[in-house]
């Protein structure tokens, strides 16, 4: 066991590469590039906790919301599973949090056999969950497994909230490149600071702006405040959909490679300094690339009454008491510029 910003956590590591995962809520908190010592993934400016820890109306700095447990603890690439998005009041009122139990469970980490391997049962839920990840050079080769321990089929939201910051984001100047599609913008006021035209239908990489014109979102932000979420369609005609990020500086490449029909969607979330309520505090920047198996971070209802959106489902199923894999890689690199596209090495 070793300790990362006061949280029990656990590490393996390569010649290039070192990866941390915390014990409770399972975030894989960092991919650490040796050679220049940057974390793409964000840790949040506010101090974390154990969400074992966190009581209603005792930790005020994390807000008294649904979401204030899973913000308590959250950091780097989270878990969204068995939903993307809020709980409904009801769900809220016994105990669900936002994303769900896979962002605040405890895990347990077993490092045998050169990698590590995560596993949690979440009781509401009634699911198991494992996540085995391994190093390969600069390669992070994870691969995960969802069991339904009912005997109902249920439809599912299942989402790898990978985000990253400062340290590698620098307004106007990060680079991406993603094999995305048809795009929408988020259906309703989005924060404060919206910068996309609302509901908004278009082709990545060009987000339509609210006061005319659109946005490249190859480059980030280079504006004072705002916030946005847009879902894309992974294109179809390929069998791995990926996002590409580069920092110019570092000279450096990081993204994620995965199947498309496992995922075939990705919402690209931004806070630019928009959040001014508790533990935002108008304090943060960060990206998130979020890919998944639903378009929207939305409840359960939602999810299902929206059932597909462009034709491509919103939701996966789970089968009564059948067991899903995945498989999806995280790649670092150096280079004088971004790739265009973004393959599993080797």
């Amino acid at each position: 066991m070793t300790i990362y910003h006061g949280r029990r956590a656990a590490a393996i590591e390569n010649q290039h590469l070192r990866v941390t995962v915390l014990r409770e809520g399972g975030h894989i908190a960092e991919i650490l590039d040796k050679e220049t010592g940057i974390n793409p993934l964000w840790t949040p400016p506010w101090r974390t906790s154990e969400p074992s820890a966190y009581a209603s109306g005792v930790y005020a700095e994390y807000g008294d919301g649904a979401e204030s447990k899973l913000l308590a603890g959250i950091m780097g690439h989270n878990l969204c599973l068995d939903i993307f998005g809020g709980p409904s009041e009801e769900e809220a009122a016994a105990g669900l949090t936002v994303h769900g139990e896979g962002s605040v469970a405890a895990y347990e980490i077993d490092d045998a056999e050169g990698g590590l391997t995560l596993r949690a049962r979440f009781p509401m839920a009634q699911i198991a969950f494992e996540r085995r990840i391994e190093l390969r050079d600069r390669t992070v080769r994870i691969r995960e497994a969802v069991e339904n321990l009912t005997a109902c089929d249920r439809p599912i939201g299942w989402t790898q909230h990978v985000t990253l910051g400062p340290g590698f984001l620098e307004k106007g100047v990060t680079q991406f490149r993603a094999s995305a599609t048809r795009s929408k913008v988020w259906e309703s006021e989005f924060g404060a600071h919206d910068t996309l035209r609302a509901a908004a239908e278009f082709d990545w990489p060009e987000g339509p702006l609210r006061d005319g014109g659109v946005e490249d979102l190859r480059v980030l932000t280079s504006a004072a405040s705002s916030c946005a979420f847009t879902t894309h369609l992974m294109d179809p005609a390929r069998e791995h959909a990926y996002f590409a990020a580069f920092a110019p500086a570092a000279r450096l490449v990081f993204g994620y490679v995965w199947k498309q029909a496992d995922f075939p969607w990705m919402g690209i979330w931004e806070e630019n300094y928009s959040r001014t309520h508790a533990p935002w505090n108008g304090q943060t920047l960060a990206r998130g690339m979020e890919f998944g198996v639903s378009p929207m971070p939305e409840s359960r209802r939602q999810m299902i009454d929206r059932g597909k959106l462009f034709g491509v489902p919103a939701y996966r199923w789970l089968p009564a008491k059948a067991r899903l894999e995945v498989e999806y890689c995280a790649v670092m690199a150096h280079a004088d510029a971004i790739p265009e596209t973004l393959e599993i090495p080797g």
